[in-house]
């Protein structure tokens, strides 16, 4: 049974599209009752309007801060007519019922993402826009509410069909729930920021689905991809340029490749395959960055998945094109690299804006563990304030070789063994449960090119093996954090064989 809408409440902040909304109510011969801006905007339009205040006998007070709490809109909002008790309260208190509220809220997490003011952003925290909004939702039985523009059409469709039906109404009381959830989520956690705490005693996130994916990391398992509320812009908000649909493996890739090519300051490429780089390297252009970094490993780049700091060019473009490549991902992409790469049509081109997250999130069993990112912009990852515990002390090229290795090791999951010269990986050993064997891969991987290469490890060496098996490949230095039993007996091995060792005095694991 359809419900009849004779009477409504509208009040948002967002006019797009309401004069259209307000004629289609009129014409349907819906009351409309209005606040502030809202009304003014309907009035303007010529479509009769009846002010809050009209109904409240109160004036709008403290800049718009008080206009629609009070009974006579409340008790119009709550009152569940399948009571025979609530309808005579209306009538003894001259109170009409309403039966559809439409509210949209005070924009709080763009005002927060616009870099205004602490003042400014509190004045749009929204209070009787929830309020109105849960009123109804709770009382869906009766009253309709929308709460987002884009439901506009569901009521208009409703208008048409002589009102309303139960199950329309349910729905609209969920998504309305899920609103003003993910309003007073974006509140909270944006006073808690204010704060400052290390370690809040509260974590609230709320995610809005954006499409439903073909399937998980396996065929039998579903997915899909969802965006942060409030965040507009990441890898979740990519634009995708050109391509098959994205997969659930695409994104975690590029993600950790998107990560893993803003480690550096110079153009760098990042190659990924199974959320490990197969190459990573900087050069004096994007394009040199990219075949550099494909030289490290071109077998295991067929496949792969790029992110590039800089924006794509031409040159570049036409490297890329040579091997297949499931996704490539940049801030932008020039004119002549697009239309070399959409020659491709299995490729999914992403341009992406990116987001500075502080912290990350890793649900579970039963529970959420929450840390900050880890980033290689803190003093132990700069070259000046490394110890020099064996060797001689390198120049300023071979250090910013050592550094490079360093900054590159933290995207290599542990144990994580990482060779690089000239700016470029030439053999990365990652995923070992053993450091020993790490250093055995990567210098497999290297080859000949292990000779007079600098290595990083992510943590420190447990014993003397690991850094034998570098030294025994040639590497003429190695960074890692220290911090051993028997960091001793390791830098004796590292001084015996005249190689070069610094200690960071920091780490970089990367667990999973």
């Amino acid at each position: 049974m359809r419900k009849p809408i004779k009477r409504a409440l509208v009040s948002v902040y967002d006019k797009s599209g309401l004069i259209e909304f307000a004629r289609e109510l009129h014409q349907n011969g819906v009351e409309i009752v209005s606040t502030g801006s809202t009304a003014s905007t309907i009035e303007k339009s010529g479509i009769p309007v009846v002010r809050v205040e009209e109904l409240t006998g109160f004036p709008e007070s403290l800049d718009g801060r008080v206009k629609t709490l009070h009974p006579v809109i409340h008790a119009g909002i709550l009152a569940d007519l399948r009571l025979t008790s609530h309808g005579e309260q209306l009538r003894d208190l001259g109170i009409a019922p309403f039966d559809l509220v439409v509210v949209s809220l005070y924009p709080f997490a763009e005002k927060v993402g616009s870099g205004a003011s602490v003042d400014q952003c509190i004045e749009q925290i929204d209070i009787g826009g929830p309020s109105m909004i849960r009123g109804a939702a709770k009382n869906h039985q009766s009253v309709a509410v929308v709460s987002s523009i884009s439901q506009y059409p569901i009521i208009i469709d409703a208008l048409k069909s002589g009102g309303t039906t139960l199950a329309e109404r349910e729905a609209l009381a969920l998504a309305a729930f899920r609103a003003t959830a993910s309003y007073d989520i974006a509140v909270a956690r944006w006073l808690g920021e204010q704060s400052q705490e290390e370690s809040p005693d509260w974590v609230g996130v709320s995610f809005t689905k954006i499409r439903t994916l073909r399937y998980g990391e396996n065929p039998h398992q579903g997915a899909a991809l969802y965006s942060e509320s409030g965040i507009t812009s990441g890898l979740a908000n990519a634009v995708v340029l050109h391509g098959k649909e994205m997969s659930y493996n695409n994104y975690v890739d590029i993600e950790a490749a998107w990560r893993a090519a803003h480690d550096h300051q110079a153009p760098a490429v990042v190659i990924i395959k199974h959320t490990n780089p197969c190459g990573i390297a900087i050069g004096q252009s994007i394009s040199e960055a990219y075949q550099r970094a494909h030289s490290c490993d071109p077998v295991s780049a067929f496949g792969g998945v790029i992110a590039a700091n800089r924006i794509v060019t031409r040159e570049m473009a036409e490297r890329v094109s040579e091997v297949f490549t499931e996704v490539i991902a940049a801030h932008d992409f020039e004119d002549a690299a697009l239309e070399i790469l959409k020659q491709k049509p299995s490729i999914r081109i992403l341009k992406v804006e990116p987001v500075n997250a502080n912290r990350e999130l890793r649900h579970i069993d039963g529970g959420l563990l929450v840390q900050n990112f880890d980033r290689v912009n803190g003093e132990g990852d700069k070259a000046d304030n490394w110890k020099l515990v064996a060797g001689r002390a390198l120049s300023g090229q071979e250090l910013a070789d050592l550094e490079f290795a360093w900054r590159s090791v933290r995207s290599v999951k542990s144990n994580a063994i990482l060779l690089a010269k000239d700016g470029a990986a030439v053999g990365i050993g990652m995923g070992q449960v053993n450091r020993v064997d790490s250093a055995r891969l990567a210098i497999t991987r290297a080859g000949e090119r292990s000779k007079g290469s600098y290595a990083a490890s992510d943590a420190f060496f447990p014993f003397a093996d690991g850094v034998e098996i570098l030294i025994d490949g040639g590497v003429t230095a190695i960074v890692q954090p220290g911090g051993s039993v028997r960091d001793e007996e390791v830098i004796a091995a590292v001084e015996k064989a005249g190689v070069t060792m610094y200690f960071t005095g920091v780490r970089h694991f990367a667990h999973a």
